[in-house]
């Protein structure tokens, strides 16, 4: 997917009060439960997810800030839950100070090809990334409309020891709850299944 320039994208998103460079125990005033998403895009996901459920603090990833100011532009007022960290996932450990509680990865880029297999998200290289970042127990949670994504991370998150809590090859035909991305909506107007799993596992 192309990427459209956005004028003044970089100079917006870092002065702008949602974006934080680190999350660590001043960025929130209590001690609630911690989620992030890897891949905010353009922010449908992480703001219905503050919204409906005040009493957990997220924080939004998402490395390009031509995508990422469009989540911005979408909120009015400066929500208490809620954060956004323009960087690399990459580089997660640097910048993320605090143990937190989930990881919703939603609709990455499935990079097919083998020699990018360590830039998927459920690669071995990131699964060691994650397990810095929680205290006792792992939750991920992981949707994507691409199957061979799916079943590749199904094996990676099984050598790595992690249980299945839910698993599904359709999720909107299953009873769970769900919050809609941008692309989840896109997806399923043409008619494609979603792919979903939550996995866990403790440390």
């Amino acid at each position: 997917m192309r990427l459209r320039k956005v004028k003044n994208a970089k100079e917006i998103v870092a002065n702008h009060p949602l974006v934080i460079n680190e999350l660590n125990n001043k960025t929130f005033i209590n001690n609630n439960p911690i989620s992030i998403e890897i891949g905010t895009g353009k922010g449908d996901f992480i703001i219905e997810m503050a919204q409906k459920y005040p009493y957990i603090n997220f924080i939004g990833i998402e490395k390009y800030e031509s995508v990422f100011i469009r989540a911005l532009e979408k909120i009015d007022e400066i929500p208490p839950n809620l954060r956004f960290i323009c960087n690399d996932a990459r580089f997660i450990n640097d910048y993320i100070k605090i143990k937190i509680n989930n990881i919703y990865l939603n609709f990455s880029d499935p990079w097919p090809k083998k020699r990018h297999e360590k830039r998927r998200l459920t690669s071995q290289d990131f699964l060691d990334l994650y397990e810095k970042l929680f205290d006792q127990e792992i939750n991920i949670y992981l949707k994507t409309d691409n199957k061979s994504l799916f079943a590749y991370s199904i094996i990676s998150l099984s050598k790595n020891n992690y249980i299945f809590k839910d698993l599904s090859l359709d999720l909107h035909q299953e009873n769970i709850p769900n919050v809609f991305t941008e692309y989840e909506k896109k997806f399923s107007s043409l008619g494609l299944t979603i792919n979903y799993l939550h996995a866990f596992k403790k440390i």
